[in-house]
């Protein structure tokens, strides 16, 4: 019988989450830059799109940590 409790985050899963959550915000970024340097709208309109896109990952992932934040240990783990 499998339990629908909630079990905390491992470190590998953790380690994955903040690798995401920094590809996101790295993705959102050159996303950005791209779009202020291009003189084509349509070009501009596909890199916003992507913009929302990842702002919605990087939303989804932040929202997974908050999800289990109850579980973290209160102390440093040794």
């Amino acid at each position: 019988m499998q339990s629908n409790t909630m079990q905390p985050l491992t470190a590998k899963e953790l380690e994955y989450i903040v690798d995401s959550i920094s590809n996101e915000e790295l993705l959102i970024k050159q996303c950005a830059a791209t779009a202020s340097c291009t003189q084509n709208p349509s070009v501009q309109q596909h890199l916003q799109r992507y913009i929302r896109t990842h702002e919605e990952h990087l939303n989804a992932l932040i929202g997974a940590l908050d999800h289990h934040r109850h579980l973290a240990p209160t102390q440093p783990q040794s």
